[in-house]
C-alpha cells in the first residue's frame, strides 16, 4: 500500500504547524549532516522560524554562524 501525496499548502492549524515546522526542520538538518558526511562536502544550513528565531547548521567549524 503506497503513502497518498498530500496537497503542499500552508497549514492553518497552528499547533499542527509548528510541530509540522519542528520534525521537518530536525529532517533537513539530518540530511544535511548525512550529505556532508557522506560526500565530503561543506554544507551550510540557515532556517529562520515564522516568529524570527534562528536555526543553522554547518558541517565546518569555519562556517560557524555566531547568533545574538
Amino acid at each position: 500500500m503506497a503513502r497518498e501525496k498530500i496537497k503542499i499548502k500552508k497549514i492553518d492549524n497552528v499547533t499542527a504547524r509548528q510541530v509540522t515546522f519542528s520534525k521537518r526542520r530536525r529532517g533537513l538538518i539530518k540530511k544535511a549532516e548525512e550529505l556532508s558526511v557522506l560526500c565530503d562536502a561543506e554544507v551550510a544550513l540557515i532556517i529562520f522560524s515564522a516568529t524570527g528565531k534562528l536555526f543553522d547548521f554547518s558541517s565546518s567549524r569555519e562556517w560557524e554562524i555566531e547568533s545574538p
